[in-house]
């Protein structure tokens, strides 16, 4: 934990410094390589985790295994619904999974209870943290039930890039597997961006312009 106590400080710079020494001294440091499971549906959770470093998407997965996107995790943000299976001692409903190669902090149970009652900043991290994921999960289900493909495609590509960049690495069949629909719609939907110069289609990646 020595090693990342550096990025723990800049990441977390919100937290106190005696808050911040004890993580550094009860936690431990897992690293994920991409594409690695950090969190699996009916598991119960023991760990809050917090991102240091990397990418992390937390989703839904049905019987067939399509997936079904929550949110992302960026460096400096923990996972709401973790803390939330963890302070009920529920199993998780959830999947979390590095999108690139990551670093977490799993803090133990016993002591995020603890830290509730005795760090102010710690109270408010969490209830900050459960508000940003309320409201981004707000923002899906009004995708889902207001608007149309093209339209939740669009809403797809800008928080896509809003964590990972202008350069979306996904091929066709993925984005049409996160938005329940199918290549063929989805590559005739990105043909059509791309005619209007909001993005650039390559063999691998797509590049967003002017969404």
């Amino acid at each position: 934990m020595d090693s990342n106590f550096d990025i723990l400080q800049q990441q977390f710079s919100q937290l106190e410094q005696s808050l911040l020494s004890e993580i550094q001294q009860e936690s431990t440091v897992r690293h994920l390589a991409a594409g690695e499971p950090v969190m699996q549906t009916g598991q119960y959770i023991r760990s809050t985790i917090l991102l240091l470093d990397g990418l992390l998407k937390v989703y839904r997965e049905d019987d067939e295994g399509h997936e079904f996107l929550m949110y992302y995790l960026q460096p400096g943000n923990a996972c709401a619904l973790s803390m939330m299976c963890e302070a009920r001692n529920e199993k998780s409903q959830i999947k979390a999974k590095a999108v690139t190669s990551a670093d977490v902090v799993l803090i133990p149970s016993h002591l995020t209870e603890l830290w509730l009652s005795r760090y102010k900043s710690w109270h408010h991290f969490v209830i900050a943290s459960y508000r940003q994921r309320f409201e981004e999960l707000l923002q899906t289900l009004d995708s889902i039930a207001f608007k149309n493909m093209d339209e939740r495609l669009i809403f797809y590509l800008k928080r896509h890039a809003k964590v990972s960049g202008n350069e979306v690495k996904l091929s066709h069949q993925q984005i049409a597997e996160e938005l329940n629909s199918s290549r063929e719609v989805i590559s005739r939907l990105l043909k059509k961006l791309e005619q209007t110069g909001a993005i650039t289609l390559h063999r691998n990646y797509i590049s967003l312009h002017s969404l």
